[in-house]
């Protein structure tokens, strides 16, 4: 997958929506409900370096890697830097993106969960009681 196809990829996850800042931060984040799940760095010297969450083991198993380091001031937050994404095969940068959309996901409330994914609410509005029963 080149820059191209990650960027098209993300796009396409459901819910998602993206923002361009500007400096000092430059950077192109993917939010899915206001969490943010991926982020390229647009500026040079580190420019398209492809940043995302990953679960703690993979943080380890990743930061091993040649071309993949714990990503700068989110690290903490185990979010690792892919240098060049021509150099990771697709189907495991589209895992790890699937990961960490997932991981942005599942900490929305279940109604902006139930919204982004196009379900209606199966919350009954009716009362379970009727007025003449009582």
């Amino acid at each position: 997958m080149d820059i191209t196809a990650v960027k098209d990829y993300c796009s396409t996850l459901p819910g998602t929506s993206s923002k361009l800042y500007g400096a000092p931060s430059n950077i192109l984040v993917y939010y899915v409900g206001g969490r943010k799940f991926a982020y390229f760095k647009t500026s040079e010297p580190e420019q398209w370096r492809f940043s995302i969450c990953a679960s703690p083991e993979r943080f380890l198993e990743l930061t091993d890697v040649p071309g993949i380091k714990p990503a700068r001031y989110m690290a903490r937050f185990r979010w690792v830097t892919i240098v060049d994404v021509d150099t990771v095969p697709a189907e495991y940068l589209q895992e790890l993106i699937n990961w960490s959309y997932t991981k942005a996901f599942s900490g929305l409330s279940k109604r902006q969960q139930s919204t982004l994914a196009g379900e209606r609410s199966t919350h009954s509005l009716q009362p379970k009681w009727s007025r003449g029963s009582a």
